[in-house]
């Protein structure tokens, strides 16, 4: 059994990259494990807690809505 894709995906990795944010500040940063930081850079299937998401939004300057992108779920 697979775990069902999430609905949305997150940007983080674009963002952080943008703003010239290595993983190990954004973690610093938003006060969230390194680990956390890495699985939200590098898996599309990883959905972290909401407090996860609000925090490294805080630390990368932006809201939750500019995190989130809506991603469309293929029909299987």
């Amino acid at each position: 059994m697979h775990k069902p894709r999430m609905p949305y995906r997150l940007k983080v990795r674009e963002i952080a990259e943008g703003q010239g944010i290595s993983m190990g500040k954004l973690s610093r940063m938003a006060d969230v494990d390194r680990t956390t930081v890495k699985r939200l850079y590098d898996d599309p299937s990883y959905s972290p807690n909401l407090e996860t998401i609000w925090r490294v939004a805080k630390a990368l300057g932006v809201t939750l809505n500019d995190l989130v992108e809506d991603h469309k779920i293929d029909e299987e």
